[in-house]
């Protein structure tokens, strides 16, 4: 079925200076809760060796409670996004960062085993509704030529996360015996109570809806609800009518691929994030510091990677081609970290980085345009909370083999199988993010920031239905 919208003008100068506007305010705010988010959640890769020595928390035990994290995370995404939509963006996502900002500082309270799981389970609650609600509120800001990149800039927050996370972990851990407590206390509370801050800063920075941002104009206003309109047409054009409701999402033909794909990607992020200070501890000499410094290499490569597929995917549409060879460079990256020796693992897993951590700003654009706008949101909700359940899988498969076989090679090894597999079944996705090149070209030479480099407009001329 061939439907004709309207194209949105990339080229308006009302639309221009809107998209600027928000990529340069809004955008920013989203990375710096996303870095928050990344170290709340993965810091205790750095206390894994303290949490043992102090409270006996051995490497299975590790494991599960880095894994209960993303069960509860799971159960609770769809739920958190629905009040999302009652309460708004503005409140919904402050209250989560001030809520996972508060359960990581009161980490520091752990005991043992039960405790840690416990607040493991606690803090997944307090995140879950996060990522799918910012990429919501992307699409509900940005048309769909701007997102990649948007995506990129606010997923960047998440790497330098990564990238800062053991240069900041190590002089906390160093605290140890300050004002009585433990290194690991002070790191969890200190970065608890960073997050927290963030989410006060955000409550009155953000706004929930574009008529109600004062800093934009009226005609930017228009300029960018216009815009937004055209493309969710165009999303919508041939696909049917929809009632938004869950089971229109799980009926949808593409995202249980979707999800699997994405559980793949998953995987191998929170293996890295959870095991990778445990493999550089492999590097003889190492210490609490140089782990810390070694650990943020991979993640410092991936960030090149990521804007580099991003501002690719968004100037030429063809964003299939791009997940693909992201993914296989990630199983090559993974099989031969697993086969080396402590020095090129560190390298390989560089390599590796540069594969799965770029993949999200490429994926959640095929996402946004494989499904109806109509429930878009839940599918992004349904489809990270699933993937997400990777976070389990990895870090707790990667605990029961190194405890049986006291080494992380075959979890790295199956890390690199999934990677392949879910290469594989991106051929089964249609590309229908791809744009005529004269209208990509057009949006290029027009666009705000980058350098010229913007995306192209969602297809709407003669569009095929999917």
């Amino acid at each position: 079925m061939t439907s004709h919208v309207s194209s949105p003008d990339l080229s308006g100068p009302h639309l221009r200076s809107a998209t600027g506007k928000i990529l340069r305010r809004v955008v920013p705010v989203f990375a710096v809760m996303m870095m928050c988010n990344q170290l709340n959640r993965s810091n205790i890769g750095y206390a894994q060796s303290h949490l043992e020595a102090d409270l006996g928390i051995g490497a299975a035990a590790y494991g599960l409670g880095a894994g209960l994290f993303f069960v509860s995370y799971t159960l609770f995404e769809i739920p958190s996004n629905v009040l999302m939509e009652k309460f708004g963006a503005k409140i919904w996502l402050s209250r989560i960062c001030v809520s996972w900002g508060i359960v990581s500082a009161c980490m520091l309270f752990a005991q043992g085993e039960w405790s840690f799981y416990f607040l493991r389970f606690l803090l997944g609650m307090a995140e879950a509704g996060f990522v799918p609600a910012v990429l919501y509120y992307l699409t509900k800001w940005l048309p769909n030529s701007h997102r990649g990149r948007a995506n990129a800039r606010y997923a960047v927050g998440a790497l330098v996360a990564f990238s800062v996370s053991g240069p900041v972990s190590g002089p906390l851990l160093a605290l140890d015996g300050a004002w009585g407590l433990a290194g690991w206390q002070w790191m969890f509370l200190m970065e608890g109570l960073l997050s927290v801050g963030v989410g006060v800063f955000a409550f009155f920075w953000l706004d929930s809806k574009i008529e109600e941002a004062r800093w934009l104009t009226p005609a930017e206003q228009t300029a960018l609800t216009s815009a937004i309109a055209a493309d969710d047409a165009a999303a919508a054009a041939g696909r049917g009518t929809v009632r938004g409701g869950l089971l229109d999402v799980v009926r949808a033909p593409k995202v249980p691929l979707l999800c699997f794909i994405y559980f793949a990607v998953q995987m191998s992020i929170y293996a890295n994030t959870f095991w990778l200070p445990s493999i550089v501890r492999g590097i003889e000499g190492t210490n609490d510091f140089t782990v810390g410094f070694l650990s943020s290499l991979p993640w410092i490569c991936a960030i090149f990677a990521m804007f580099t597929l991003a501002r690719i995917g968004d100037r030429t549409g063809r964003r299939k081609p791009l997940l693909i060879g992201a993914l296989v460079v990630a199983a090559v990256g993974s099989y031969a970290a697993a086969v080396s020796t402590p020095v090129i693992a560190l390298v390989m897993l560089c390599v590796a980085a540069m594969g799965f951590k770029s993949i999200s700003p490429i994926f959640w654009p095929i996402v946004q345009g494989t499904v109806h706008p109509m429930v878009v949101g839940m599918a992004i909700a349904l489809i990270n909370s699933i993937a997400n359940l990777g976070g389990f899988v990895a870090p707790y498969g990667f605990g029961l083999v190194q405890e049986r076989t006291g080494s992380t090679s075959w979890g790295l090894i199956a890390l690199a199988a999934f990677s392949l597999v879910a290469a594989c079944a991106v051929f089964f996705l249609s590309d229908s993010s791809a744009a005529p090149a004269k209208e990509r070209e057009k949006a290029s030479e027009n666009s705000p920031d980058s350098g010229g480099t913007a995306g192209p407009p969602t297809p709407v001329s003669g569009t095929t239905s999917h």
